[in-house]
């Protein structure tokens, strides 16, 4: 009997979880485009690049250099076009848009802007992150909700809505919605850029805490050099190409 597409992938997860060697991320020889015929232009070329579970990988490097492009890529926020981008086991290029949203279920999200629903309260914002999951439905959502929270230094304001905190406790109820179904993959996108000194760090020791706690691997964009300290790994990213730290011109 011929596998679905699903079941194949969630087979190919699954063996991905069970050997510790095995990348949770691998790209291999991955290019970009952007546009169509003459306006075609190259924004990744030839990434190649390894992360394994529980790593926290931090890429930096100077605005336009494709580390947003990369990160959506590796989200299944973007569809892969040359060369192979496994995650978890599920090659990207060619996968189906079904296959794109399955896999996505498995990734946290955390971006500069929060994305917060103005008219949820922060509980509600995280819970409805629970509610993408068939295996949370019998579960007490709220109460698992408003736990993270608690852990997250928002007790006391798990029912506010997100125009009565301040941007350290959205990026804290971020936090919260992306690692409240205990995700295998964070990633996130310039987590501290609009976080004074002391809240930026706070929120990046919140996110490797958790993240170790949960066994989860976190890939962090940032141009944030105070935060360098937490990775385990730095990527350098310079027009659309991993560069070594001597080559980069920004770290």
């Amino acid at each position: 009997m011929t596998p679905t597409p699903t079941a194949t992938a969630q087979n190919l997860a699954l063996s991905t979880q069970n050997a510790p060697d095995t990348p949770v991320i691998s790209a291999q020889h991955l290019n970009h485009y952007f546009g169509e015929g003459d306006l075609r232009q190259q924004a990744l070329y030839d990434i190649n690049l390894d992360i394994h579970a529980g790593e926290i990988i931090i890429m930096t490097g100077p605005s336009g250099s494709g580390k947003t492009t990369l990160l959506t890529l590796m989200g299944g926020l973007r569809s892969a076009q040359d060369g192979s981008l496994k995650i978890l086991g599920q090659e990207l290029n060619g996968a189906t848009k079904r296959q794109l949203t399955a896999l996505r279920r498995n990734i946290g999200y955390i971006f500069q802007a929060h994305n917060l629903m103005t008219f949820l309260t922060a509980k509600q914002n995280v819970r409805m992150a629970l509610e993408l999951h068939n295996k949370y439905l019998d579960q007490d959502m709220d109460a698992m909700s408003a736990t993270l929270l608690e852990t997250v230094g928002l007790g006391q304001r798990m029912d506010y809505y997100p125009d009565s905190l301040s941007g350290g406790q959205k990026q804290r109820v971020a936090i919260a919605r992306a690692l409240i179904s205990r995700p295998k993959i964070v990633l996130a996108d310039e987590p501290t850029a609009a976080l004074d000194k002391k809240s930026g760090r706070d929120v990046v020791e919140l996110m490797q805490k958790l993240a170790k706690e949960q066994h989860c691997t976190i890939l962090l964009v940032t141009h944030d050099n105070r935060i360098l300290d937490i990775a385990d790994r730095i990527v350098y990213m310079e027009n659309g190409r991993l560069a070594t730290p001597s080559q980069a011109t920004e770290a």
